[in-house]
């Protein structure tokens, strides 16, 4: 893959890309501010995983040597200012679309920055963040079709899905996060805490998910669907309690991604559109 898009991470981009096309789907409105959305959510979480890189580059050539910066595929210096460009696109397309949208992004893109510079290395915090923006990538897709009470409930489930990955991939990642001071969730409590808390979230999302069917807002296809998701979270919640070595925590990670993607689509399926 050429490093320019690989540093993006495009698979987490598309997935944030997914989020606004849901909102599309859950309100029946496919206009044009809608395509800007998913070009706005694509360019500045690619924008956010390249800054991402930028500052982690030292911990990256431990956990992650491949990866376009440690590799020397991608400078240090290019990366900086290939993000700093991809995230001033971002925020000139949100104010395209409207007032709103442009304040949620460039907010987003500050925090984004400051998560990665100084919030990723802290104790939960840098768990939250993500997890909040990527709730907050449905809140945006609800401004722009005007469906913001859905979204924000959608935008709550996305956040109770990326806080057990978010930690798990704290778990996996300790021995660079060491090397480099930080104090992420597991080095300061231990894997054995971290895969609780971990697991609390896969639970209580998967229990919790229901509830949109109960709302009115999906259909009984929704209820279908998301029973596989649930399978997978509480298989994964069951091996990060067993075993938190490194092979594992790996393995968990996929399977929380696969999980999510079960929920999307979901959500798609759901959708008042199919019944």
């Amino acid at each position: 893959m050429n490093a320019y898009l690989e540093i993006l991470r495009p698979f987490n981009a598309i997935m944030a890309v997914i989020t606004i096309i849901l909102m599309a789907v859950i309100s029946g409105q496919f206009t044009f501010n809608v395509f800007l959305a998913g070009i706005v959510v694509f360019v500045a979480t690619g924008a956010g995983n390249a800054i991402n890189d930028y500052f982690d580059h030292k911990i990256d050539a431990i956990n992650r040597p491949e990866r376009p910066i440690p590799s020397g595929r991608i400078s240090l210096k290019t990366a900086g200012i290939y993000s700093a460009l991809l995230f001033t696109v971002a925020i000139i397309i949100g104010f395209i679309i409207g007032p709103l949208p442009g304040i949620i992004v460039f907010l987003s893109s500050l925090l984004m920055v400051y998560y990665a510079y100084s919030l990723k290395k802290k104790c939960l915090i840098g768990n939250l963040s993500i997890s909040f923006l990527t709730g907050l990538s449905f809140v945006l897709g609800g401004v722009v079709v005007n469906e913001i009470i859905i979204s924000i409930y959608l935008g709550f489930f996305a956040f109770l899905m990326t806080m057990p990955r978010e930690i798990v991939k704290d778990m996996e990642d300790m021995a660079g996060d060491k090397m480099e001071g930080a104090s992420t969730l597991p080095i300061v409590y231990g894997k054995r805490v971290s895969s609780i808390i971990a697991a609390f979230f896969m639970i209580l999302a998967s229990l919790a998910s229901p509830v949109l069917y109960f709302l009115g807002i999906f259909n009984i296809l929704y209820l279908l669907v998301l029973a596989v998701a649930i399978v997978v979270f509480f298989r994964g919640s069951v091996l990060i309690l067993k075993d938190q070595s490194t092979q594992t925590t790996k393995k968990i990670s996929k399977q929380i991604k696969i999980g999510m993607a079960v929920v999307f689509l979901a959500f798609f399926i759901g959708s008042p559109i199919f019944f």
